[in-house]
């Protein structure tokens, strides 16, 4: 899929970075914060989502506090990487729902997974019985990350 840039102004930058925040701000509110009125701020804002700028809206939990606090990285190297390989990777990958980020990675190994379980017990059943299972993975490395020093959720869009 190939996909166009998408023109941005000050004022739907601003909009961008306001709900990146603030996702349940009401047009209202959102208008005020950026300095518009309420119509062309609903209808710069049904642009940015029709465009597929604003994909949608989430609300994001705290892993910690549901009891998913293990996380690993995963480098996967497969045996076959055409692209009928790598789609069916991709689409298998899809339907762990304890991989939270799937990267095809140019380097010594074919794509990094960041993956998140209830503690290394779950993730080594994880392991075993879902990653090592993916189509054509060849082998896996993983590395347990001690600590989270910085995880940002959102990325504003003036950044």
């Amino acid at each position: 899929m190939n996909k166009t840039t998408f023109e941005i102004d000050p004022f739907d930058r601003k909009i961008l970075d306001v709900i990146a925040v603030d996702g349940r701000i009401t047009v209202t509110d959102l208008a005020l914060r950026i300095g518009l009125s309420k119509s062309p701020t609903q209808a710069r804002l049904r642009r940015l989502e029709e465009a597929g700028v604003v994909r949608g809206y989430c609300a994001l939990f705290d892993p910690i506090l549901l009891g998913r606090d293990h996380v690993a990285f995963v480098e996967v190297k497969l045996s076959d990487t055409r692209e009928a390989a790598l789609a069916a990777f991709n689409a298998a990958v899809t339907r762990i729902p304890e991989i939270e980020q799937c990267h095809l990675i140019a380097g010594s190994f074919d794509y990094l997974l960041k993956v998140r379980t209830r503690g290394m017990a779950a993730y080594r059943i994880v392991l075993a019985e879902r990653l090592s299972t993916l189509p054509h993975v060849a082998n896996t490395s993983t590395y347990v990350a001690m600590q989270a020093v910085k995880e940002e959720v959102v990325m504003p869009a003036g950044q």
